[in-house]
């Protein structure tokens, strides 16, 4: 409620319209009766008869009308929704002129066509010079295509091309007056919003992509099957099918454009659009054949109609036309679609789907520690549940896993010179598109989203990592009394440090540290997360430290585990990330500060130069009071609604794991170490796959959840 008031108080004009809309549908009754056949129609409803007797005022009058009680319901969520839309990104004055310049546009102009086409011979002009219509559609569709000049690419182009296609589609296959008004309105408005911001309208063109081929051939067969629907519904009223006899109208009813097969026909057109925007061979196969045949028959048609001399070629070269366009975006963009199957995918050796095996990881675990990286977070990258990528032109590779059609990296490509680590991430890009995939890379640093942004994707800050410095660290002053009282207070009750891989400490204190962490997890009452986020298994690591506060009795109080970090060049490790965090309930209270300072202290000792206390997940608080240094980016943060899809999930999903999992009390704890904190981004290359990208983040960071789980996560999120 409280956003949806922000959003109306940012509309302040919609709004007013849309009661205004509603108050002159109750005063004149149009709201539960129809204007058809009222004498008030004749005097406020807008058209070219309204005009040609002096009506001058209609245009106005019109405009907070509609004819039929059932037309106020998409009016005013139309209004609502592509108005609304249009003021706050346009702002109230540049709204306004938008939209009273297209409904003019758009009626005015319509009735000036009009006069011109009718008593030609032209049945169509000639019924729509007699009508009459009403409302306001016009004016914020108009509107709303003006707005679309606020938006960057690739969301700009989307939206025009759907404001543009609902008109001419109803144009051509329904062809009500109020198609006109909108069909002129939208292309003005096109033309209009580049002028209220204060640059010259022009059209661009630039090549291709092969992911720009996949998504026409898939848009033209979506708009296909929608044509199909429509035509069924509505047969033969467009200015194109009006041309056709009344006895081909009643054939075309009995035969082809029946609803079953018409539906029939949809979902075949939208299983082949959903296969063509995967890039996938066989679909391609079939959509040229399918499109070459019904060219074919078209063709037969025409000449049949030629022969014959029958009208309805206009409705034939229409549908031949726009099968043309469909199979040529085939035939050219033909190296787009060369995506296996997902079956056969998975049997292909060096395909992103295919599944990893052990040596795999084996390979990279022994590249990470040979060749290092600049992730200090890149240990992770060795665990079990992801699969590595490799490229013949570098040395190093790219770990991911694939959900949901997203191929979903883990930190910075991992190798030493920054030149392959680019080459890298390009080619990881490129095998993803070529896969059917959508790329992205999560908790990667500053230098990957530059080559990101470089490469024309969108970074996405989603946390920040907590770095110390250890030559320069000192537990002295006010801000590290908690610390120094921690490592005082163990001192007193006999706890000592332990570090070590966990497979070599004791048998009975490896027993704890399980029951620890098997506690732990249960008293969430959800599932352990995964992820960026490790457990005991990756714990158990040879290569990984484990720190444990034990008192004299051999009891486990805590324990923290320590990734290492393996930096450009390789040799032997130069600090060490943390990772799991588990403290005996009722045990040492200060169990997390006793461990980490004393970690701290130890790798010091061994001529580590660098902790890093990782980064919480869904958390970025800046520090306290300036408790903290915060390390500075050069990483060009994109503000605006286009990117607050992702932003806002993941700060929702921040929020409800908050009581299972504290990460943001985890963030605001590892300010006590007086860290500096680097940002960490997502990096992604197209907007339109925001959503799949937050889903499959849940899903990394919660595999192992099921339906009873996600209840009670939707229930404490409220």
């Amino acid at each position: 409620m409280a956003r949806t008031g922000a959003l109306l108080r940012q509309a302040p004009l919609t709004v007013a319209l849309a009661v205004v809309a509603l108050v002159v549908g109750v005063v004149t009754g149009s709201l539960w009766s129809p204007l058809a056949g009222r004498p008030l129609r004749a005097d406020l409803a807008f058209g070219l008869p309204s005009l040609e007797q002096g009506r001058w005022w209609t245009p106005a009058t019109g405009a907070v009308l509609a004819l039929e009680p059932v037309q106020y319901l998409p009016i005013l969520v139309g209004l609502l929704a592509l108005g609304g839309f249009a003021e706050v990104r346009l702002g109230t004055g540049r709204y306004a002129t938008a939209l009273v310049a297209s409904h003019l546009v758009g009626v005015l102009g319509t009735a000036g066509l009009l006069a011109l086409a009718r008593g030609h011979g032209y049945g169509y002009a000639d019924g729509l010079a007699r009508q009459t219509d009403a409302g306001m559609s016009a004016g914020f569709l108009g509107a709303a295509a003006a707005a679309t000049a606020t938006l960057r690419p690739p969301w700009r182009g989307r939206v025009r091309v759907l404001l543009a296609a609902y008109p001419l589609v109803s144009l051509a296959h329904v062809g009500a007056l109020f198609d006109v008004e909108h069909t002129l309105a939208v292309l003005f408005g096109l033309a209009l919003g580049p002028v209220l911001l204060g640059r010259r309208p022009h059209l661009a063109w630039r090549q291709l992509t092969r992911r720009d081929y996949r998504l026409l051939a898939s848009g033209l067969f979506v708009l296909a099957a929608v044509e199909g629907l429509v035509t069924a519904v509505a047969p033969g009223g467009g200015p194109l099918f009006a041309t056709l006899s009344v006895q081909q109208k009643h054939e075309e009813l009995a035969n082809a454009d029946t609803l079953l097969g018409a539906s029939i026909q949809a979902v075949l057109w939208l299983w082949l659009a959903r296969s063509l925007y995967k890039g996938r061979r066989v679909a391609w196969r079939w959509a040229v054949a399918l499109v070459g045949l019904a060219m074919l028959a078209q063709v037969a048609g025409l000449v049949y109609l030629a022969v014959r001399h029958l009208p309805g070629w206009p409705a034939g070269l229409y549908e031949l036309l726009g099968n043309g366009i469909g199979l040529a975006a085939l035939v050219v963009g033909r190296r787009a679609f060369r995506n296996p199957s997902r079956r056969r995918a998975r049997r292909t050796a060096g395909s992103l789907l295919s599944p990893a095996h052990e040596d795999q990881r084996a390979a990279a675990t022994e590249l990470l520690q040979h060749e290092g990286t600049v992730n200090r977070l890149a240990w992770m990258t060795t665990w079990p549940e992801n699969r590595w990528f490799t490229d013949q032109r570098s040395t190093g590779y790219v770990a991911y896993r694939v959900h949901a059609g997203v191929a979903l990296g883990l930190c910075d490509p991992v190798a030493a010179r920054e030149a392959d680590r680019e080459q890298l991430l390009g080619a990881f890009a490129d095998t993803a598109h070529a896969a059917g995939l959508v790329p992205c890379l999560f908790t990667v640093t500053a230098e990957t989203a530059r080559h990101a942004l470089a490469h024309g994707w969108h970074a996405l800050q989603v946390a920040e990592e907590a770095v110390i410095d250890l030559p320069r660290l000192e537990f002295t002053g006010k801000a590290w009394q908690d610390v120094r009282t921690a490592l005082n207070q163990a001192a007193k009750l006999g706890i000592t440090f332990r570090v070590g891989p966990l497979s070599e400490q004791p048998r009975g204190l490896q027993l704890q540290v399980k029951a620890i962490s098997s506690e732990w997890v249960e008293d969430k009452g959800l599932p352990e997360m995964g992820f960026t986020l490790g457990g005991v298994d990756e714990a158990l690591d040879p290569q990984v430290r484990v720190g444990l506060a034990v008192d004299a009795d051999s009891t486990v109080h805590g324990l923290t585990s320590w990734m290492p970090i393996c930096a450009p060049g390789g040799g032997a490790p130069v600090g060490w990330t943390l990772d799991v965090m588990r403290r005996l309930p009722g045990g040492f209270r200060y169990s997390m500060e006793f461990l980490i300072a004393s970690a701290c202290m130890a790798f010091r000792g061994e001529g580590a130069t660098t902790v890093s206390l990782s980064g919480a997940p869904l958390a970025r608080a800046a520090p306290p009071g300036g408790a903290a240094e915060t390390g500075g980016s050069d990483v060009a943060q994109e503000p605006g609604p286009d990117r607050n899809a992702l932003d806002a999930f993941l700060d929702r999903l921040g929020q409800t794991l908050e009581p299972y999992y504290g990460f943001r009390s985890l963030q605001a704890f590892k300010t006590k170490f007086q860290p500096r904190f680097e940002p960490l981004y997502l990096v992604f290359p197209d907007e339109a796959a925001l959503p799949r990208i937050g889903l499959v983040l849940s899903r990394a960071y919660l595999p192992d959840a099921g339906v009873r789980d996600l209840v009670t996560l939707a229930r404490s999120g409220h």
